[in-house]
């Protein structure tokens, strides 16, 4: 794995070893990326589920002003912190250590640009968790204008709604998609 563009351009990434982290593909990270393109320079960027940490890095390395990273995977977490400190990067990022769908749970003082979430394939589940949070009414994670996008497995069908986010486009690669989702006019105006 590598960075594809920005300040941190071809440089290689470490992967948690075994099969329970499944990092996004170089192709894959293009494409999310040149989608997000004209959204990156000066967003906050929230990468949950994150791995590697490999799509918050590529966030970083293309403009965002911020990445708040959340891993609960110790293997991750670690690989994580590693990829953070063989780039140099020293600020404008944070590491949260837990579960993703309970850091939604819980008040946050930032609203995001973009929310990137990419949960192991085998917790389909928490697709729905997770984008019911993000689109429900209480919810101030997502920023107004701001994109949700969800990784998932081409043969998983997402819903087109999720409380007030609903799906704007869907993207298949490989046996890869991704779906994005933004705030409806109902829930921007909540």
């Amino acid at each position: 794995m590598r960075v594809i563009a920005g300040t941190y351009r071809s440089r290689t990434l470490s992967a948690p070893a075994g099969l329970a982290t499944r990092p996004t593909s170089d192709r894959l990270r293009e494409t999310l990326f040149n989608v997000l393109a004209g959204r990156m320079e000066g967003a906050a960027f929230l990468d949950l589920y994150a791995g590697s940490g490999a799509v918050g890095l590529e966030a970083l390395s293309r403009g965002a002003r911020s990445v708040t990273f959340v891993e609960k995977a110790p293997a991750a977490l670690k690989v994580l912190r590693g990829n953070l400190a063989r780039m140099g990067v020293a600020t404008g990022f944070r590491v949260h250590s837990g579960n993703s769908a309970a850091l939604l749970r819980c008040s946050f003082t930032e609203a995001f640009e973009v929310v990137f979430l990419d949960p192991p394939y085998d917790d389909a589940h928490e697709y729905a968790t997770v984008l019911g949070l993000l689109g429900g009414p209480s919810s101030a994670w997502l920023a107004a204008g701001g994109v949700a996008v969800a990784e998932h497995r081409r043969k998983e069908k997402l819903e087109d709604q999720y409380g007030g986010l609903r799906r704007t486009r869907l993207l298949e690669q490989g046996d890869a998609a991704l779906s994005f989702y933004a705030a409806t006019a109902t829930r921007v105006l909540q």
